[in-house]
């Protein structure tokens, strides 16, 4: 039975910490620790809670079932769980994650140094070569291991490790007071700030791309990719939590430096010209664009892969579409992108949070089903109110939304959700069994 060796294991939880860190576990830790002030510490406990813990979990969710997205969703019915997949791939994929990652790596690196920041031609030609790349590398999903695992990961590791170490040694100043969300729910705040990593969104969608690049080492027992699968996922989650430690570090203590900073990119470039000067941007160009082509080139593998089972094309002209598309979006510009992608963020996360918790207790209940699709449904519509209420048309909604418990935190679906699972959960303990109907 053909295993992994030691070297092969830290290959693949370094390729997995890589395809982690990409474009929003750069920007938005700085930005929390800046605007948190002196309850950073609260606020970061919240954010690794949905940045480290939920995707940890729903990697090893993904292993217990041995499958994808669509292997967890199963007792929600076919379609539904299709229809959920395929806006989870859509979002980390095409529409948001992956032009992310272009136009972060491109407002850090290569804006800084132009003198006509209003052309769009530059992040048109950036883009360009940038996906040039990524289709180059995606073509040939077996070698991620190598490419990715064994070559881009460790460059990755060893630039955020200086990163993070220069912030602990050089501090820039001191924080700036917490505003006011941040003085009176640091916790809430920083957890619903998680989301917007899509960790967990991407946990869903890298979890056969884990898989698979164990199965190109000739493994094949599902007990062993189970294993590995969740070491894998064990030492993403301990990389991610010491980057974001340090990020939230770096903009807690850079509010001398970046006062009037909107984004997270702003905060980095300012805290590495002021301590590295000229060089820093150098360092910092080259970082972030290998943090964001591993990234991106793990989304289109994934995305690839799993749009390939349903539609009557390759992968690899999946590949190709899927790139150009992502660079089409990506020429937006990571504000517009960031805006669109709120709300989106604020719908899913809450129904792909009770999907993979609730895999957790599945066996406890006679019918799965009977428990898992109302509590779906329930944190779906939740979701959809709370997006609703964060944007120009919340004047439609009535005024009991804006009194569910936790919603002036961004956590209005909890309750319901707790709510909907112990009625759901009675009702199918009065209920019989279904009947398994044999194969014979």
């Amino acid at each position: 039975m053909k295993q992994l060796n030691s070297r092969d294991i830290i290959a693949l939880g370094f390729m997995t910490f890589a395809l982690f860190v990409g474009a929003g576990n750069i920007i938005f830790p700085p930005m929390v620790g800046l605007e948190s002030g002196e309850n950073v510490w609260l606020a970061s406990l919240g954010f690794l809670l949905t940045a480290v813990g939920l995707p940890v979990i729903t990697v090893i969710a993904l292993a217990r079932v041995g499958g994808g997205i669509e292997s967890l969703s199963a007792p929600i019915g076919q379609k539904a769980g299709l229809l959920l997949a395929t806006v989870c791939y859509l979002s980390v994929g095409p529409l948001f994650a992956t032009p992310r990652t272009t136009t972060v790596s491109f407002e850090l690196g290569i804006a800084p140094l132009l003198t006509n920041k209003e052309s769009p031609l530059p992040l048109f030609i950036y883009s360009l070569v940038y996906f040039s790349l990524v289709i180059l590398v995606s073509l040939y999903p077996g070698r991620l291991l190598d490419t990715v695992g064994r070559f881009l990961a460790p460059l990755k590791i060893v630039s955020l490790a200086i990163l993070g170490a220069t912030a602990l040694i050089w501090p820039a100043g001191h924080h700036l007071p917490a505003l006011e969300v941040y003085q009176n729910i640091p916790f809430s705040k920083g957890f619903v700030e998680g989301y917007l990593t899509m960790d967990t969104l991407g946990a869903l969608v890298f979890g056969i791309i884990i898989v698979n690049a164990a199965r190109s080492r000739g493994v094949s027992s599902s007990m062993l990719l189970t294993r590995y699968t969740m070491i894998a996922g064990i030492i993403a989650g301990i990389g991610l939590t010491l980057v974001y430690l340090s990020l939230f570090n770096l903009g807690s203590s850079s509010g001398s430096l970046a006062a009037n900073a909107t984004t997270g990119a702003d905060i980095l470039h300012a805290y590495i010209q002021y301590t590295f000067g000229g060089y820093g941007s150098l360092f910092l160009a080259i970082m972030i664009f290998v943090a964001c082509m591993v990234t991106a080139i793990g989304l289109t593998c994934a995305c690839a892969e799993f749009f390939s089972k349903l539609l009557p094309l390759s992968y690899r002209s999946l590949v190709f579409i899927l790139a150009l598309f992502s660079m089409v979006v990506s020429n937006m510009g990571l504000s517009h992108l960031i805006k669109f992608s709120v709300p989106v963020m604020t719908i899913i996360y809450p129904p792909c949070i009770a999907l993979v918790l609730l895999s957790f207790i599945s066996n406890l209940w006679k019918c799965e089903s009977r428990v898992m699709i109302p509590v779906m449904l329930v944190t779906s519509l939740v979701g959809v109110l709370d997006a609703i209420k964060g944007s120009p048309m919340a004047e439609i909604l009535p005024s009991w939304v804006g009194k569910l418990p936790g919603a002036s935190q961004g956590l209005a679906w909890l309750v319901p959700m707790l709510v909907t699972l112990v009625i759901a959960g009675i009702i199918d303990r009065l209920c019989a069994a279904p009947n398994k109907t044999s194969n014979a």
